[in-house]
């Protein structure tokens, strides 16, 4: 499935601004913390987070062939500090599973250690339903979009790791 251009440049730098792990932080700063990996090792593990909330759903349908990206961290050096978001879509086999898919993930999410720290229409014209919650065990956030008026419908599903330190002697890899 082809993921829409529009969607993931509109989610990606929203993604980065709101989804910041409320509780994630340490000693007092506002930038979340995930501890120390590489960039491939952590977007290991944001792909197996995204795969987990996927495993979630419970209906039908596909999911957006997309790989997880390496971002910076605000206020950090970006040499030393960064990120990961995975971006990707789900698309129910029917539309009418869209809104059971949502509220599935919103009852099940924080059975698996997740915090639900918004959940309402977002300000476009459309007034998508969103949530977004935090997972301080697995240093991650996920804001999940049900767009029902697209066509097909489905939900936007973004999420991004704390800010990671790769280990001595490293560099951050790009991707």
């Amino acid at each position: 499935m082809k993921i829409k251009l529009g969607v993931l440049a509109a989610a990606m730098p929203l993604a980065l601004i709101t989804l910041t792990g409320c509780d994630m932080t340490d000693n007092g700063s506002d930038t979340p913390s995930a501890g120390t990996s590489t960039s491939s090792d952590a977007a290991d593990k944001v792909e197996a987070v995204s795969s987990g909330i996927y495993d979630l759903i419970g209906v039908k349908g596909k999911t957006s062939d997309s790989r997880a990206t390496v971002t910076e961290c605000s206020g950090k050096d970006p040499e030393k500090y960064f990120r990961v978001l995975h971006p990707w879509s789900f698309t129910p086999a029917s539309p009418g599973d869209l809104e059971t898919a949502m509220q599935r993930l919103r009852a099940a999410l924080p059975k698996h250690g997740w915090k639900i720290v918004a959940y309402g229409p977002d300000t476009s014209r459309n007034k998508n339903l969103r949530l977004t919650a935090d997972n301080d065990a697995k240093k991650a956030s996920v804001r999940i979009t049900q767009m029902a008026k697209d066509n097909p419908p489905m939900l936007s599903v973004d999420v991004v790791s704390g800010c990671y330190q790769v280990p001595d002697g490293q560099q951050v890899e790009h991707f």
